[in-house]
């Protein structure tokens, strides 16, 4: 492998000149992209040295850099990480991989054409949540995928109205929303994938697929054995936890690999931010009001003064919510129980952090709808056990919107 390296010329303005990319067929070598970039960011650490010798620096990699080597997903969730299970790694595997397709066709120039060219019967829909375009592709994608694993019974979505049923002697059940926050996805901002997975309930095998499929799909967040998001954004983020723990995986492009970027996360006890939308303070209820009015003056049981940060990406508010603390919120009966709600509050929860619908924990309600809404209030534990302290936080009203 080629080495990179940062020239300086001392008779010009501070301008670094590298080689970015190296030699397209070292890629795929794992210890060839240690070292590379291990190299690459060692060229930047040493470059204010090299700059006051105004001379040109060579950067090498040290020892300690190449004995260490990334951690990819299917590693960390293998039989020499987690141990999940090698059925679990395979819907993994798989998941993923539908995963990337559609961060590809997100960032794809032509996916906002995507809607000339495809007729979506919305049926008994509102205007509100008809689907996008690309929230239909992106469903198809996951479940084309989910087949092609051999291990998914049951797949329910938000874009389907009943569970689709796909292998009897598939172990597990998946429950996803394929791509949240498409509404605005015009504009660039983040969207995500949420999933959950569950067991088969095999002693369910004797019923007609119709109820099988359906009692699948409802059960409690409690019984999740795994659940998760990708954000797509700046950078494509996994974020997922098999009940040891939170853990985040970042997109190698130049690879395919998720890489392991945040183990074993922990969301702050307190955060200082609030993700709700704003624009609706006059239809909340009177305790809703009064918690965000006391949080905003610095008046509450943390002595400092809450900032509002609002996407309306639920993946993106979760996700900045999981790595900064503090809340993000629908309190209106909104978002969905079983592949919204009840995901996104199991990887809360393994961070240490909480899910809740104002009054319970999200993983103790017992869904009894497919596309059951609630309110939901996801983020750090005392942020929220002061939010629920307030007891009328619940919005029942929904005054300019459609349900």
């Amino acid at each position: 492998m080629q080495s990179s390296s940062i020239v300086l010329n001392p008779t010009s303005n501070f301008s670094p000149r590298f080689n970015l990319f190296p030699p397209k067929s070292n890629l795929a070598e794992p210890k060839t992209r240690m070292a590379y970039l291990s190299s690459f960011l060692g060229g930047f650490k040493n470059l204010s040295v090299s700059a006051k010798m105004g001379v040109d620096a060579s950067v090498g990699t040290s020892e300690d850099d190449q004995n260490t080597g990334f951690c990819t997903l299917m590693d960390y969730v293998g039989k020499e990480g987690l141990g999940v299970g090698d059925e679990l790694v395979v819907l993994l595997g798989h998941l993923t991989f539908a995963c990337k397709k559609i961060a590809a066709l997100v960032a794809s120039p032509f996916s906002s054409s995507l809607g000339k060219n495809v007729s979506i019967s919305s049926g008994s829909v509102s205007d509100r949540d008809k689907p996008k375009p690309l929230d239909v592709v992106s469903n198809e994608i996951i479940l084309s995928s989910l087949r092609s694993s051999g291990k998914v019974a049951v797949m329910a979505s938000e874009e389907d109205d009943l569970p689709v049923w796909i292998n009897d002697d598939g172990p597990f059940v998946v429950v996803t929303d394929p791509l949240d926050g498409s509404r605005n996805i015009d504009a660039s901002i983040p969207t995500g994938t949420i999933f959950g997975v569950y067991k088969r309930l095999m002693e369910l095998d004797h019923l007609p697929v119709e109820e099988k499929a359906m009692l699948n799909s409802l059960q409690s967040g409690a019984k999740l054995v795994a659940a998760g998001y990708v954000l797509y954004s700046s950078a494509t983020i996994l974020c997922a936890s098999f009940g040891l723990g939170t853990h985040a995986f970042t997109l190698d492009h130049l690879t395919g690999d998720f890489i392991l970027t945040h183990p074993n996360i922990k969301i702050p006890p307190r955060g200082q931010i609030y993700s709700v939308n704003d624009a609706r303070y006059f239809d909340w209820p009177e305790g809703l009001r009064q918690y965000i009015d006391t949080m905003r003056q610095g008046k509450g049981k943390y002595p400092k003064k809450y900032s509002a940060r609002y996407i309306c990406s639920l993946v993106a508010d979760f996700h900045r919510t999981l790595l900064y603390g503090g809340l993000a919120m629908n309190p209106r009966d909104h978002l969905r129980l079983v592949y919204e709600a009840n995901p996104l509050s199991f990887v809360a929860e393994q961070a240490g952090g909480r899910g809740s619908d104002g009054k319970s924990r999200i993983l103790s309600l017992q869904p009894v709808e497919l596309h059951q809404r609630l309110p939901l209030f996801l983020g750090s534990p005392e942020d929220i056990d002061e939010l629920e302290s307030y007891r009328d936080v619940q919005q029942k009203v929904n005054p300019g919107y459609e349900v």
